[in-house]
């Protein structure tokens, strides 16, 4: 099995990290795979939010748990970078061009040795008030819509072995 191959197969989710930050070398390819992923047109709709600072860091997780009691601690599981990504809303692919990126920087991380888990809520994030305040105050405007956000850092807890795939998935039309 070639190594692409092989990345794919033993990516997993991780939900507990160390709180090391990143070095800032391999943020960038992580980053660099986010953007060369696929989409409508060549349109390359999606931005990358890269939150390593702290204070705003904590505040998207904040905004992103909302009211939830599922959340009951951070939903970035500890994560000391959170990449969001954001799409243009204009561009007709932009959901499918956002969720490209975000399979890209995932594969990346786990490819450069990192965790990383993909968390959802960064549309109902930046609806809010506070969300699109953060954005504005950064500089970043247009109709975005959050995709998702890609958090990232060094594995607390290694996940447990993959589970084995569901049967029946496929179906060949020969």
């Amino acid at each position: 099995m070639n190594e692409t191959m092989q990345t794919m197969l033993s990516r997993k989710s991780v939900k507990s990290y160390k709180p090391d930050q990143v070095p800032q070398e391999l943020l960038e390819q992580i980053i660099q795979a986010g953007l060369y992923a696929p989409s409508g047109r060549n349109k390359q709709a999606p931005i990358i939010l890269a939150v390593t600072n702290k204070e705003i860091r904590d505040q998207l997780s904040k905004i992103n748990a909302g009211k939830d009691p599922y959340f009951r601690t951070d939903p970035f599981y500890n994560a000391p970078c959170v990449l969001v990504v954001l799409a243009d809303k204009t561009v007709p692919t932009y959901v499918y061009d956002g969720s490209l990126v975000m399979e890209n920087m995932l594969l990346a991380a786990h490819s450069l040795g990192l965790g990383a888990c993909w968390i959802h809520r960064a549309k109902e994030t930046f609806e809010t008030e506070e969300g699109k305040a953060l954005l504005k105050n950064l500089g970043i405007e247009g109709d975005y819509e959050g995709i998702g956000n890609c958090v990232v850092g060094y594995p607390e807890i290694i996940p447990a072995e993959t589970k084995p795939r569901r049967e029946n998935r496929v179906y060949y039309v020969k």
